[in-house]
């Protein structure tokens, strides 16, 4: 429906965009995603891809994660807690051997130290990467396998992990 004006008709927000749930990404569209950015040495996007997946936090809880919340000294935890914003709720997630080798590569690569932001703004503005940036990579990221990405954003790297294990136990989420 569009609303009138005068003689200007204004266009729905959401004309020719897909409404509804985000869907997970499939294990071998993960590997593929995985295994393109490890080729390209792309040791930050590979980090964040994998922590996303491995956390199932909001876009805005992943990009304002600190070296503190993952890691103690050069050791990266296989368990962590972060408080999320939108509910203030503590959530806690498994952080797997790729994902640790991942991260403690990029901390390695940036010179991160534990107060920083895990993935710092290319910007001096903000300190963190903004989650408009970070929605922009997950779009080239589903491009790059060939995906259509109306049909997947940053709701899909929470959705993903879920949809594995619920595969696995064969529980439909």
């Amino acid at each position: 429906m569009s609303y009138t004006h005068g003689a200007h008709r204004r266009e729905p927000w959401n004309k020719g965009k897909l409404i509804g749930q985000k869907l997970p990404l499939k294990p071998h569209e993960v590997w593929s995603i995985r295994v393109r950015l490890d080729m390209a040495n792309n040791v930050r996007d590979l980090a964040l891809f994998n922590l996303a997946i491995d956390s199932k936090l909001r876009g805005c809880d992943l990009v304002k994660l600190m070296v503190r919340d993952v890691a103690h000294g050069t050791e990266i935890m296989s368990r962590t807690k972060v408080i999320q914003q939108k509910t203030k709720r503590p959530v806690s997630f498994e952080i797997t051997p790729k994902t640790k080798d991942a991260l403690s590569e990029w901390i390695k690569v940036k010179n991160l130290c534990s107060f920083d932001y895990l993935f710092p703004s290319s910007y001096q503005n903000k300190g963190y990467l903004e989650p408009r940036h970070y929605a922009r990579l997950v779009k080239k990221w589903i491009c790059s396998i060939g995906l259509d990405s109306t049909a997947y954003g940053t709701h899909s790297m929470r959705r993903t992990k879920v949809a594995l294990i619920c595969k696995r136990l064969a529980i439909t989420p």
